[in-house]
């Protein structure tokens, strides 16, 4: 028998980085839908503040916190605001991640190597690490990563992301491994295509036909035949992040459209 209470997260406290748009901002509205109280952490205020007014709006407590997870300075500073206002942390969504440039791997230099490692996976880890001592000295707790589909199929000209996004996986069973003792459970999802800004970068410098054009050659390449909108990640983010999942971890889910199967072909597609 379903029992749905095992999806609420009623009573839980939940970290949502890359918290103010795309995936982190549907993730946190997500979870204070199903009972949390949310802080969502991002380096703009503004945006933060209207995911937080949102959370108010579904009656959960939030809290916006400016933080860059690629600098290890900040990664100390938010945990220890979130613990000052909450106490604790139940849930952690590793959300934020970047992909400033496409580029060669003959052409890629240290800078642009920096800037994708530092956030995409170091920041990822030290996050991991500060949170998890907190949830072990408080009895448990749901660390939950975002990857990507390009880490199993890298993208032409996107070998640093999609170095990120692997280590990330391996990330996420290492950590599984070890904290299972102290009752935290660390999963992933691995998105598709998904309709963000991360995603429409890629096209920004090009012409508006142009556009279109690679747009419905992505759509071509899923089964589902759609860039999904955001909110279609929230229901494998509360599975992990609830009860509902009480045996999983070490885990990654994908969440692609079928994009990793290939086209299927069939009259009329």
């Amino acid at each position: 028998m379903v029992n749905p209470s095992r999806f609420s997260l009623e009573g839980k406290v939940a970290l949502v980085t890359g918290g103010s748009r795309g995936i982190g901002r549907a993730t946190a509205l997500g979870f204070a839908e199903a009972g949390a109280d949310v802080v969502v952490a991002s380096r703009k205020l503004p945006d933060l503040e209207k995911v937080a007014d949102e959370i108010r709006g579904v009656g959960r407590k939030a809290l916006p916190v400016v933080a860059n997870v690629g600098r290890m300075d900040d990664i100390g500073r938010l945990v220890e605001t979130v613990v000052a206002e909450f106490g604790t942390i139940d849930i952690l969504v590793n959300n934020a991640g970047t992909n400033p440039a496409m580029a060669s791997v003959l052409d890629i230099d240290e800078r642009l190597w920096d800037s994708i490692i530092n956030l995409n996976l170091k920041g990822v880890y030290f996050l991991s690490q500060a949170v998890a001592r907190v949830m072990k000295d408080h009895g448990g707790g749901r660390i939950i990563n975002v990857s990507s589909v390009d880490a199993y199929k890298p993208e032409y000209h996107g070998a640093i992301y999609a170095i990120s996004k692997a280590g990330l996986l391996m990330m996420t069973k290492s950590m599984a491994f070890e904290l299972a003792p102290h009752d935290i459970r660390v999963n992933a999802i691995a998105p598709g295509p998904v309709s963000t800004n991360l995603l429409n970068s890629r096209w920004f410098h090009l012409p508006e036909e142009e556009t279109k054009a690679q747009k419905a050659a992505l759509v071509k390449m899923t089964l589902l035949r759609h860039i999904a909108e955001p909110d279609e990640m929230v229901g494998a983010m509360i599975y992990l992040a609830s009860d509902a999942s009480s045996y999983t971890t070490g885990e990654t889910i994908l969440v692609d459209g079928g994009v990793l199967l290939g086209p299927m072909p069939r009259a009329g597609w």
